[in-house]
């Protein structure tokens, strides 16, 4: 018993407008009826006394700490820029 129809592939194929073959979509319907069997092999495991989880890795917080410093003033931020005007950066325009 197929999992999967060719004319559900046709149809998935036409949504991603993409062009599919008669032979594409019978090999992809092959395909993915075998993945979608692999995949209901997963649901023959016991999982009672398993927690979720949503990282494979227990990790906390992989992030620095957010440690507040000086920065530059307006003058020295401002020193570099190749144009300003009115104490911003002056950047050529982008939309006509």
């Amino acid at each position: 018993m197929s999992r999967i129809e060719k004319e559900e592939v046709k149809h998935v194929a036409k949504l991603a407008r993409l062009a599919v073959t008669e032979e594409e979509a019978e090999m992809f319907t092959k395909q993915l009826d075998d993945i979608i069997g692999y995949a209901e092999q997963l649901n023959e495991l016991n999982t009672d006394d398993v927690e979720p989880t949503t990282h494979v890795l227990d990790l906390k917080n992989v992030l620095r700490e957010d440690n507040v410093k000086d920065w530059f003033t307006r003058d020295e931020a401002l020193k570099n820029a190749p144009d300003q005007q009115n104490g911003l950066i002056k950047v050529p325009a982008v939309l006509e």
